[in-house]
């Protein structure tokens, strides 16, 4: 498994993410507008007041998907870890992980992918181990046989 083409695969879906919510704050600020120039009242108040939220909503939105793009911009996908860091990809007997940020399982030449943040219960529990480590997840065991 080449961890540049999962890097790849994960900043593609940040972005794709990104461009979804900023069309989505876009589109609602037109809307907020079109609405400003021919409403009147407090229906008129309420609208304004409902959408103002939805786009601090999608503002927060935007910055968690933000963090997850600037985690992934730091990695080095040509970069040989001898141990898990922010930034392996971990082959295990079941699965690669991809330490990274938390974000959806992929799948990649029938391979399964699961990024994980070095924060999370697993994360904590791989970081600066080796090949060889066996580590538990809902009562299965994996062994970490390389660190890419």
């Amino acid at each position: 498994m080449e961890k540049n083409k999962v890097l790849q695969h994960y900043k593609q879906l940040v972005q794709d993410k990104l461009d979804i919510f900023q069309d989505m704050i876009h589109e609602l600020a037109l809307d907020a507008q079109n609405d400003a120039k021919g409403s009147a009242g407090d229906k008129h108040e309420t609208a304004l007041s409902m959408m103002h939220l939805e786009q601090e909503k999608l503002n927060q939105k935007v910055a968690e998907i933000n963090q997850q793009k600037n985690i992934l911009d730091q990695i080095d996908a040509t970069q040989k870890h001898q141990v898990a860091a922010l930034g392996s990809l971990i082959k295990t007997n079941g699965m690669y992980l991809f330490v990274s940020c938390a974000m959806p399982k992929i799948s990649i030449n029938k391979q399964t992918i699961i990024a994980l943040s070095p924060q999370s219960p697993l994360g904590k529990q791989i970081i600066g181990k080796k090949i060889g480590y066996e580590f538990s997840i809902q009562n299965t065991i994996y062994t970490i046989e390389d660190v890419i």
